[in-house]
């Protein structure tokens, strides 16, 4: 049996994680080209993308694979589809795409029940099976609040999208550091000297403001998965926007669209905030040149390390945060810093070099890093987690970025990595004009008594939560997503059905799943929940290391619990899963002012909602890999990113539990991984 559901878990549960690509859907959240196959997402949104070539388009460099995939589907390595403006292409595209449908009320609860076989009790699931039979009944409350939704869907773009949004993001508490904001570790850069670091940091701004070219002119290729158009609204939510903490629920601020647009970034270095212009006077963006000597005109007027981490009080409790945010707004000149840091196009953090550890552990320091800096003595304070975008390059090499997950999933995010990695590695072929830049400005705070205590206690939170957070960056290199593929198994299914795998070998039972699908075929879709744990899933599970099972039973039910799990994923991408069609059921009743259906007060709703594995795949072209924190104070937070030949994990939980531990997660999934593939290549594929 699993645990049950705190309250805080219960809150964390109900939204995304992930993700990942969001895939997780991201999490989390996904890909594209292909469908998802694989998955992804943090709840925080994790998407799915089947082929894995994912979101990201898989190849970039321009051989004769790439050509041919340009053939297939309209996603290179994001390349324009047009040089000039195409003004109003994205309003036509997302009209033109679908809404997302209401699933029949009779087929979501006989799917709840089969979701809850594998994770409650005989006699728990007899109670859950009368009050399901209750809720159902013709003309009862569930037929009520099933009507309700079918208006909501027809009054509105979306009739999830902004509950979602409330629910999942901005009316969660907990803070959005480790809770709900995912990083990404990119590949270690080789920094001679500090010029090395600005260089790169420097280069990466570039390559930021190409793509936001893209955005800006529309011309962002359109991603499709298994042949259909996606909606692409997340990417032009996450340049030029930051969340505004708030009493009992945050905002969103968006500064991308209208007259005014954002012509600078904010870049941290020591905690001090400098507010950079990244245009030209002809609305050019800066060379690489001009930004690197800008950004040592920062660095050179930014040496003091005794300043105030100011950014800091982005990481507390949304409460808190929301009161000390009012009183830092008391003074003009604090007021002033605070707006230029929400307007700006995203900020970019130059952090102090790590303290030194060893190879095996290294990653695993960096994916800490990239979440939360590590604490209020190291580069915590070079942040603002309100911002929707952080670029971090540290003067070890380190690298990555962090995102304020309620704007986008994954795969947006990781589309624009890959085409900034990509950038990166471009030779410099224009060498800039020399003309004079102005000096980029510092941001000024005018610290009182109240608001030095308000840093002081954010400190004191962080640097707890820092402790408390578990996490391993595991590489796992025996084989990566082409094993699976050999065995017409979708990649994704396998990893999930390896982690189910691990956890059932570790606790002696199976627990709540969450994996994130991608609603993006569906305009404004963000995620619904992939439930990695079924009846068959469990079936293998029991049956690995049953000594009464052949090699070929075991294998068959392998197989028969992917081909589950990939059923489940093309049922959740349609938008005919379960959790979110609850969800809004449950926020229906709420709305109509009606008392709460016991069906949302039973113990097993709880189990249900109660995600021990969160997870999200995250597919990339570049060797990175996504991390969160878990969804439960009991749970793991698992991200991975299939490449061909290897596949990158981060495992998370918390070291206030005694019984979780990310390593030994790590161990049990990578022998799972190894004993699945032994066990096929044992046993001929036979016909289920």
């Amino acid at each position: 049996m699993a645990a049950r559901a705190s309250p805080r878990s219960k809150m964390a549960a109900e939204r995304p994680r992930p993700l990942a690509a969001e895939r997780r859907g991201g999490a989390a959240a996904p890909g594209v080209a292909g469908v998802l196959a694989a998955g992804g997402g943090r709840g925080r949104g994790r998407g799915q993308a089947r082929s894995h070539a994912g979101l990201r388009g898989e190849g970039c460099a321009m051989d004769r694979k790439q050509k041919q995939a340009e053939k297939a589907r309209p996603y290179g390595l994001l390349k324009p589809t047009a040089l000039g403006k195409i003004p109003g292409r994205f309003q036509l595209h997302q009209e033109a795409l679908p809404h997302l449908p209401v699933p029949p009320l009779q087929q979501t609860l006989d799917r709840y029940l089969l979701a809850l076989q594998p994770i409650i009790s005989e006699e728990e699931l007899n109670h859950t099976q009368e009050l399901v039979a209750e809720f159902r009944k013709p003309g009862g409350v569930g037929e009520r609040l099933q009507k309700g939704l079918e208006r909501r869907a027809k009054k509105t773009e979306n009739w999830l999208s902004d509950w979602w949004l409330k629910t999942a993001y901005l009316e969660y508490r907990l803070p959005v550091v480790v809770h709900s904001s995912p990083g990404v570790v990119l590949p270690k850069q080789d920094f001679l000297d500090r010029q090395g670091q600005l260089r790169f940091a420097a280069k990466m701004i570039e390559g930021i403001l190409d793509f936001k070219t893209m955005i800006d002119n529309e011309t962002l290729p359109v991603e499709y998965m298994g042949g259909k158009p996606l909606c692409m609204n997340q990417y032009y939510q996450i340049l030029s926007s930051c969340r505004i903490p708030g009493p009992k629920r945050d905002s969103i601020v968006n500064y991308a669209k209208g007259k005014k647009q954002s012509r600078h970034i904010t870049v941290v270095h020591n905690f001090q905030f400098f507010e950079l212009d990244v245009y030209n006077s002809d609305g050019s963006p800066l060379t690489t040149d001009q930004l690197f000597i800008q950004l040592e005109k920062i660095w050179n007027t930014s040496l003091q390390t005794n300043k105030e981490p100011i950014g800091i009080l982005t990481t507390n409790h949304r409460n808190s945060w929301a009161k000390a945010y009012n009183n830092l707004l008391k003074d003009k000149t604090n007021k002033e810093s605070v707006r230029t840091i929400e307007k700006s196009i995203c900020t970019v953090c130059l952090d102090a070099p790590m303290p030194r550890v060893s190879e095996d552990i290294y990653k695993s320091r960096v994916a800490a890093q990239m979440l939360h800096g590590g604490g209020s003595r190291w580069n915590s304070g070079n942040r603002w987690f309100d911002k929707t975008l952080q670029f971090i390059v540290a003067e070890d090499g380190s690298c990555g970025l962090v995102y304020e997950h309620a704007p986008s999933e994954g795969p947006p995010i990781v589309a624009l990595l890959d085409h900034i990695v990509e950038y990166t590695k471009k030779p410099e072929l224009v060498r800039s004009p020399m003309i004079p830049l102005p000096m980029p400005k510092k941001l000024r705070f005018n610290i009182t008594p109240e608001i030095k205590s308000d840093i002081e206690k954010a400190k004191q939170n962080l640097n707890i939560m820092v402790e408390d957070l578990d996490i391993k960056v595991m590489v796992f290199h025996q084989f990566g997503k082409a094993f699976p593929k050999s065995e017409k198994i979708s990649p994704d299914a396998f990893i999930q059905l390896a982690l189910q795998l691990a956890y059932y070998r570790m606790y002696g039972h199976s627990c709540a799943t969450y994996e994130s699908a991608s609603l993006r075929m569906f305009r404004l879709g963000r995620t619904d929940t992939i439930r990695s744990t079924s009846v068959d899933s469990l079936k293998f599970v029991q049956s690995m290391d049953s000594p009464d099972k052949s090699d070929q039973e075991k294998a068959d039910l392998l197989r028969r619990a992917t081909q589950a799990h990939r059923e489940y994923t093309d049922m959740a991408i349609r938008g005919n899963a379960i959790d979110r069609h609850l969800l809004g059921l449950k926020l229906q009743a709420i709305e109509d002012l009606v008392s709460m259906p016991e069906l949302f007060m039973d113990t097993a709703y709880a189990v249900a909602m109660h995600f021990n594995l969160s997870t999200s795949q995250v597919p990339a072209k570049t060797d990175c890999v996504m991390c969160f924190g878990p969804v439960v104070p009991d749970g793991y937070g698992i991200c991975y990113n299939p490449m061909d030949e290897h596949i990158n994990f981060a495992i998370s939980a918390f070291n206030s539990c005694a019984d979780t531990n990310a390593a030994r997660m790590a161990h049990y999934l990578e022998k799972a991984l190894l004993d699945m593939r032994i066990l096929l290549q044992a046993t001929p594929k036979s016909k289920l």
